[in-house]
């Protein structure tokens, strides 16, 4: 008797893409790249290469390494890519990671994704110096941060995560995840 394994959804999301003028991706494109590689059910969502997609591989970083060599040598520089069961973005999406905090039309919140790039655990919260950025916690691969742009109008909130987790990380706004999370819903309905 053959096992066979079914499709799973997952969450592709694609760093430092279609940013200021600069590595331009287009989402027809990607849909077409991620469709020839052998991804079904492919959905782009945003400009900013959120890419919701079926597959049968179970191993993420496989399917991780595969998008991010065949997108490279599509569109000819680095594209670093996380991949997440659908079942994880999901369930972030469910959280309250800002329920405690003063929130108001100048507060972004972020939702930072860490891929191999964990280290040691930190003290949190974790603030810049300006009070501008504050990190909130960890919760295993993922970090939750607001940015608060009433205290500073040039923010180095990304440039914190960065010199603090490495440049394999990527961040969404929590109004993207939220849309992610909405999809899926939707379309397991």
């Amino acid at each position: 008797m053959v096992s066979r394994t079914s499709s799973k959804t997952y969450i592709a999301l694609l760093r430092g893409i279609n940013v200021g003028g600069h590595h331009k991706v287009p989402m027809a494109q990607l849909k077409k790249e991620m469709q020839e590689m052998g991804y079904t059910g492919v959905i782009t969502i945003l400009n900013s290469g959120n890419v919701i997609f079926l597959s049968d591989e179970q191993d993420t970083a496989s399917i991780q390494d595969h998008i991010s060599s065949h997108l490279k040598e599509v569109f000819d520089f680095e594209i670093p890519t996380q991949v997440l069961d659908a079942e994880i973005l999901k369930g972030i999406s469910q959280t309250e990671p800002f329920r405690d905090e003063e929130l108001n039309e100048k507060t972004r919140c972020y939702v930072t994704f860490l891929g191999n790039a964990i280290k040691e655990q930190m003290e949190y919260p974790m603030s810049s110096e300006d009070g501008s950025f504050k990190i909130l916690g960890q919760n295993g691969q993922v970090l939750y941060s607001i940015l608060d742009l009433n205290k500073s109008d040039t923010p180095k909130a990304m440039t914190m995560l960065e010199r603090t987790y490495g440049k394999g990380i990527t961040t969404r706004n929590w109004k993207t995840i939220q849309r992610i999370a909405k999809k899926l819903s939707a379309d397991s309905k």
